[in-house]
């Protein structure tokens, strides 16, 4: 068995353990009460969105990455790009196909990341989804010419139902994705092969409390895709949507709260310290996802592990980062490990700095039926029947939300 297989394989049953003490009685949650969103740290109360953009958000912004995500430096890095392949006629003469070798250079340190993009064909401006991925690019797909990953050994095609290609090159979308392993491998004490190193900090020993470490350097990714996307005439630069699944999906909320440019950001199953309350004692919680997961994470979040409560804010603030932008969130009956009521809690709670632009909110919602999406002006919400991951009905959701809401 290879070192990839194994890793997974220890996960499922570390995840499997923890599940089984994990509390899923709803009347087990217990009392909580939210950190005030709209309540600057001065206690000036937030009524404008021009106190909200100035002073509340860029507050609630460091909190985010001071005690959660964690930061990376604000160093420039040397980005260069290389077409490794394209065709006219992927996808059954549906689509452009293009794979773009990017290469960082800073600190005497240099990166690879290999980008697949899929874009229609005959559109002069699409929108465009950013989405990083698992098992490597050529996991998504039965087509021949993808090429794999560098730190994937998995099968051609072996996680393809993620991903509604046709659907979303029909749809008149392109798509890009990158294998997260490429700036941050999944795994305690890989700091060394990370991007990290591109701003000299070359092994763990060189992080600081605050030191953002995979979910920051995934999300760094995304931008730098985002980057190149914005130089391509086809692509619409008002048009742009981030999406992540599980830990991608808290990449996809972190990268959306800190790069405006994406124009839509999706979370999907995303769960504890993504879109779910970390408040709730439900599913996965603070404590176990520091003690499993501590390098997805600043060192300065586990200092909270038994006492989310102290937490400064909640993750309905991290949702509120993305406002007045889109923003949808995506549950599974099934996934009561990444808390479905939470997350739709804490979507109805964020979606209130949406009325200090004018927008509707979510007050008043109740918790949805399976497979039936609510709506609301910039947010979007559905939880469908199944388990945790990404179906066709998850991109369908999002394609519609974005055909009627991003313009």
């Amino acid at each position: 068995m290879n070192k990839m297989n194994l890793f997974f394989g220890g996960l499922i049953l570390t995840l499997a353990g923890f599940a089984q003490k994990a509390n899923y009685d709803e009347s087990m949650v217990g009392n909580y009460v939210l950190p005030e969103m709209f309540v600057t740290s001065n206690g000036q109360e937030v009524t404008t969105k021009k106190i909200w953009e100035t002073v509340r958000r860029p507050e609630i912004l460091a909190m985010l990455g001071n005690i959660e995500y964690g930061n990376i430096p604000q160093t420039h890095i040397k980005t260069t790009w290389q077409i490794l392949e394209e065709s006219n006629n992927a996808l059954g003469g549906k689509a452009i196909r293009r794979q773009v070798e990017f290469t960082f250079q800073g600190n005497g340190t240099s990166r690879k990341m290999l980008v697949l993009i899929y874009m229609p064909k005959n559109i002069k401006k699409c929108p465009v989804f950013v989405s990083p991925n698992f098992q490597g690019n050529q996991s998504t797909t039965e087509d021949e010419a993808v090429i794999a990953s560098q730190y994937s050994t998995y099968p051609r095609g072996h996680q393809k139902s993620r991903w509604s290609y046709e659907r979303i090159i029909s749809s008149g979308y392109a798509v890009a994705t990158f294998h997260y392993y490429d700036t941050y491998y999944d795994a305690q004490g890989h700091t060394t092969e990370s991007v990290l190193p591109l701003w000299g900090i070359n092994n763990d020993n060189e992080l600081q409390a605050s030191s953002g470490k995979a979910i920051c350097a995934w999300a760094w990714g995304c931008s730098r895709v985002l980057d190149y996307l914005l130089t391509l005439k086809n692509i619409d630069k008002k048009r742009c949507i981030i999406l992540g699944h599980s830990r991608l999906g808290k990449t996809a909320l972190w990268a959306g709260a800190l790069d405006k440019r994406f124009n839509m950001v999706i979370s999907n199953n995303s769960g504890c310290s993504g879109a779910a309350l970390s408040r709730r004692n439900y599913g996965e919680t603070v404590a176990r996802i520091t003690k499993t997961f501590p390098w997805w994470f600043c060192n300065t979040y586990s200092t909270y592990a038994d006492n989310p409560d102290k937490l400064p804010f909640d993750q309905h603030e991290l949702l509120a980062m993305i406002a007045p932008r889109l923003l949808y969130v995506a549950s599974a009956k099934e996934d009561r490990w990444a808390d479905p009521r939470g997350e739709f809690l804490s979507l109805k709670e964020a979606s209130k700095v949406y009325k200090l632009y004018g927008k509707n909110s979510l007050e008043g919602y109740s918790f949805p039926k399976e497979n039936e999406p609510v709506w609301q002006d910039c947010v979007g919400y559905h939880i469908r029947t199944g388990i945790h991951d990404v179906t066709d009905f998850d991109w369908a959701a999002y394609i519609r939300f974005a055909d009627e809401k991003l313009h």
